[in-house]
Order: structure tokens, then C-alpha cells, then sequence
């Protein structure tokens, strides 16, 4: 991946946020399912982030949140050395905190390319931040290198969760939120996985992990908090699956450990 991809990524992330906050105060929500909403704004922000990502790159595959566009070709999926680049789109990553107009909701897009995610972008409209990294070539937050905060003990450790729609009190996650709650210096709920790799990446957060999320949630954060030297694995210590992301990441390796025996 290139500069031009990435200028082209950060071009579609912003024309995504430009719809999200053009509809921020006079939106229509709908269920997808229980407790798992939809606006126009993230048909918006996806229509917008599509036309642009496509028009530089025709023969590009394209995986949204939205309009059914949820699953890769065969061929991406499998990282065939002939199967065409893909887009992983988030047009609008943290519905409920937008639907209730908190902070905490961005546009992410992710590149994935010869079996692996190679290219990331997340936006976040409201703080006016822009998190960017390119495969090997580092991580960046409005041009300021980041770098994750080797925090090694759990107890001195801020961490962040990601909950299902509709979890329920007899859930696997509720225990696993009880057991690293009980242990850790503080534990939050922020609403976005997306801006909670960014978090990771830039030291914010010493910790994060997910076992609901989907590929557009993850894709672009996975190559974020990679670069910027975070740990990253599936929530059960064996490899990371970019296609169906149950994962843990962490600012230190040690960190990471103690995170998944606690998780797995």
C-alpha cells in the first residue's frame, strides 16, 4: 500500500464523517435487529465513502456494515495471491453513543490485501482526529507518530470492553468483564471498537477486547494498533482472524498474556 491509497482512505473517511455530522441533530433510526440500530446518516456515510474509494479504485472489492455488502469474494477471504484488494468499511462505527449524541463514533476503512489488512483509517469527526497507518510504515494521529504505553501490570492498567447487542446477565462476557474488572485499575465501555484500537495505539487505554465484533469494526484498527507496537491475538491467545475478530490487544506483550488467560 501506498501514499495515494492512504490519501484516498483519509479523502473518504472525511466526505463519510461530512454526512454523519450534517445529520447529527435530525436523524431516523431504525432496529436491524434487537437493540442493534441503524440511521440514515450510516447509509450516508457508507454511500459517500463507496463512491469515493471505488472511483480511484474500480476494481477493488468493497466490504460495508451496511446494504448487505458483508461479506469478501471467496478469494479475499482466503488471501489468493489473484483475488483483488478489498475495502472493510465502517461508515459509522458507535451508532448508539450518535443516536444519543455522546462523543465516541467514527468512520473506519481498512485495505486488506494478499491475506492480510494492510491499510488503516479511522476519523473521528468530533475531536477532528485522524488516525492513520500503512502496513510497516508506522501509526499517526494528525501527523504525530503514536506509540502504545508498555504498561505491563494489570492492576495499573486502563482497559476497554466491547459487549454484544442484547447481552444478557448469564453471557461468557459478563464473567469475562467481572474477572478483568476485579483485577485492573479501571474498565470502560466507550462505545466504539474502532476509536478503542486507536486508543491502544496512542497509549490512551492500556487494553482492549472484543469477542462481538465484526470485520468493519476491527479492520481498520487491527493495522493501527499494530503499528503503533501494540500485542494483538485472538481473546483465547491463538492467531488473529481479520475476518471474524474475537480479539484481545494490548500495550506490552505481558500485558497481553495476562489479558487472555484471564479472557480464554
Amino acid at each position: 500500500m501506498d501514499q495515494q491509497h492512504l490519501d484516498v482512505a483519509v479523502a473518504a473517511a472525511k466526505a463519510g464523517a461530512v454526512e454523519l455530522m450534517a445529520r447529527r441533530d435530525d436523524r431516523v433510526v431504525r432496529e436491524k435487529a434487537p437493540k442493534d440500530l441503524v440511521t440514515d446518516a450510516d447509509l450516508a456515510s457508507q454511500k459517500a465513502v463507496r463512491e469515493i474509494l471505488l472511483s480511484h479504485f474500480a476494481d477493488y472489492a468493497f466490504v460495508g456494515e451496511e446494504e448487505g455488502e458483508n461479506e469478501p469474494p471467496e478469494a479475499v477471504r482466503r488471501g489468493a495471491l489473484d483475488a483483488p484488494p478489498c475495502w472493510v468499511v465502517d461508515p459509522l462505527d458507535g451508532t448508539v453513543n450518535y443516536v444519543h449524541r455522546l462523543q465516541s463514533f467514527a468512520v473506519s476503512i481498512g485495505l486488506y490485501a494478499a491475506g492480510k489488512m494492510r491499510l488503516g483509517v479511522i476519523y473521528d469527526p468530533v475531536c477532528d482526529e485522524i488516525f492513520t497507518a500503512i502496513d510497516g510504515g508506522g501509526a499517526y494521529v494528525n501527523g504525530r507518530k503514536m506509540k502504545v504505553s508498555g504498561q505491563h501490570d494489570l492492576n495499573d492498567s486502563l482497559l476497554a470492553c466491547s459487549f454484544p447487542a442484547g447481552v444478557t446477565a448469564d453471557s461468557p462476557d459478563v464473567a469475562r468483564f467481572v474477572r478483568v474488572l476485579e483485577r485492573s485499575r479501571a474498565l470502560r465501555r466507550l462505545g466504539s471498537c474502532a476509536l478503542n484500537m486507536c486508543y491502544v495505539a496512542d497509549g490512551r487505554l492500556d487494553g482492549y477486547w472484543a469477542t462481538c465484533v465484526h470485520s468493519w469494526d476491527a479492520a481498520a484498527g487491527i493495522v493501527i494498533a499494530r503499528e503503533a507496537g501494540a500485542s494483538i491475538s485472538a481473546y483465547d491467545g491463538s492467531s488473529l482472524d481479520d475476518w471474524k475478530p474475537r480479539f484481545c490487544v494490548s500495550g506490552s506483550s505481558e500485558l497481553q498474556r495476562t489479558l487472555v488467560g484471564l479472557l480464554a
